[in-house]
């Protein structure tokens, strides 16, 4: 303000020395974390780095390909009939194993999380089922993919297992982390009027983490429609088979379309799963009862 001095920094800084003192060790320890990534990305490119001369070829090429994408050539000739029918089978692979793994996961989720199943027999049993869903989804979809075309041979089944083998570990552990983020104070409630086990998970547990179930289901159907293309590269069936086929065959432009038929589709999932979130999540004001 007009009259006052300005404060004296030095002064400043000798009344509040711990503060600045805790300011430069930060800066510090901030400086030496961005050596040591700088360092290990100069490692990194001194131990697995690629040749300037072979880099510059592989930008070319990149080029070339990317041109080639948004060239199409004799469109009009196209199998589209095979091109969709293709992508409805992947559809109905995503579908058929999401639902499925949502409702293994679901069952599943209330016996790994710790606040349902605590002390003694039953927290073994939730450390157990945490370790099953670990092993489940740390293994990849493609590698489930191979090995269930091993075993049932090629086609959408083998990619309808992959899927419900990954999903199930992965949603179980989500759902039953949304289990145990959830208030107490309802089920005390529930338990006070006489409720038994089972309605009180139903009513309380499950009644609060509902939303983060249908958001974590429907952004894995998102997820899903986009992974399931790699199943047709290991024979599980799907798009990945034309993607496959058309890659070896360099014809980009058929990879470029059914990219964008994809991308389309999952925009549109998008949306319907935006209306279900504020559908079912967000609600409808309901008006208070009125006596007759």
């Amino acid at each position: 303000m007009i009259g006052q001095t300005a404060p004296n920094v030095a002064q400043i800084r000798q009344q509040h020395k711990a503060l600045f003192l805790a300011q430069r060790r930060y800066l510090l320890r901030l400086a030496l974390l961005g050596l040591v990534v700088a360092l290990y990305y100069l490692w990194f490119f001194m131990q697995f780095g690629i040749p300037a001369e072979q880099a510059l070829t592989g930008l070319q090429q990149i080029g070339r390909y990317i041109l080639r994408m948004f060239v199409w050539h004799d469109f009009f000739n196209w199998p589209f009939g095979y091109y969709f029918t293709q992508i409805g089978i992947t559809l109905a692979i995503v579908f058929a194993g999401t639902l499925t793994a949502t409702v293994f996961a679901l069952l599943l989720s209330f016996f790994a999380a710790r606040n349902i199943m605590s002390g003694g027999i039953a927290g073994i049993v939730a450390f157990l089922m945490r370790r099953l869903f670990d092993m489940l989804r740390g293994i990849d979809m493609a590698i489930w993919g191979l090995i269930f075309v091993r075993a049932v041979g090629l086609g959408p089944l083998a990619g309808v297992l992959a899927i419900i083998m990954q999903d199930t570990g992965l949603l179980g552990r989500l759902y039953a982390e949304s289990h145990e983020a959830v208030d107490k104070s309802p089920g005390r409630g529930l338990t006070a009027v006489g409720a038994n086990g089972l309605q009180k998970h139903r009513f309380s547990t499950f009644t609060q983490s509902f939303p983060t179930f249908l958001a974590l289901s429907l952004y894995q159907i998102e997820s899903n429609t986009r992974s399931a293309a790699v199943l047709g590269f290991v024979g599980a069936g799907g798009i990945g088979l034309i993607y496959a086929e058309n890659m070896r065959l360099w014809n980009w432009d058929v990879v470029m379309f059914i990219t964008v038929i994809l991308v389309a589709i999952v925009m549109l999932m998008d949306s319907v799963s935006a209306w279900l979130r504020r559908r079912y999540i967000n609600g409808k004001p309901v008006a208070m009862f009125k006596p007759l």
